[in-house]
């Protein structure tokens, strides 16, 4: 489905990643591992056209991204969900979820925000809450039903887990694994890295914009390597 090769990208004169190749196949829940400045979220960021890299080709089901501006992108199937929410804080859950669905002008936005508030009973709650006074937890859960309003078929997600409370991160990920059940692609950035690793069928480990280590998820988490250095194991 999403196939990346030889991928460059720089911020100014910063080599952020350095030749990355890596593939998503349909289906899958796919884990991208590393720590701060690895250059994960630079890769999310590239996938949904808000950075350009300087070679290398991104495609998806066959076709390049590379210069397609992010509106495009969302209309081809793919969403982000990106690091710290960025939701709309003075406007209400349900006008989030709206905002979402703004490529499109079907009459099943509404079923697809019935199919959110199923997912997501407490957004259904708080629907004419503002979401800047939403708990972390629920913030989240309204980025990623806002990102499911475009109907992807590609989700790109960003450290989901980031500040939430032990409870909500397993909320969050088995949410994950229900919405890639429904048909969902998924690619997973994420530090929780034994989290990550108990959802996801294959993962590749990122390391200051370099792929080192790829294999099968519980190849990855079999791997003394990977056990110290991200699952807290000396």
């Amino acid at each position: 489905m999403l196939e990346v090769t030889d991928l460059h990208v720089y911020y100014g004169e910063i080599h952020a990643l350095k030749g990355i190749s890596f593939r998503v196949g349909q289906g899958e829940i796919v884990t991208l591992l590393g720590n701060n400045g690895a250059g994960k979220t630079t890769t999310l960021r590239t996938l949904s056209g808000l950075l350009s890299p300087r070679e290398g080709d991104v495609r998806f089901e066959g076709a390049s991204l590379v210069g397609i501006p992010p509106h495009d992108v969302v209309l081809k199937g793919i969403t982000h969900v990106p690091e710290g929410r960025r939701i709309f804080n003075r406007l209400s859950v349900v006008e989030n979820l709206e905002m979402g669905a703004y490529t499109r002008g079907d009459a099943a936005i509404a079923e697809d925000m019935e199919q959110v508030f199923t997912t997501f009973p407490r957004l259904k709650e708080r629907r004419s809450q503002v979401a800047g006074t939403l708990s972390g937890g629920e913030q989240q859960m309204l980025a990623i039903g806002r990102a499911l309003m475009a109907r992807p078929r590609l989700l790109l997600l960003d450290e989901p887990s980031m500040g939430l409370a032990p409870v909500l991160v397993e909320q969050i990920f088995e949410t994950v694994q229900t919405i890639n059940r429904q048909g969902v692609t998924i690619l997973l950035v994420e530090q929780n890295a034994a989290m990550a690793l108990s959802i996801a069928e294959r993962g590749y480990v990122l390391e200051t914009g370099r792929l080192p280590l790829e294999g099968g998820a519980r190849e990855l988490a079999d791997n003394p390597e990977v056990r110290r250095a991200y699952l807290g194991e000396a």
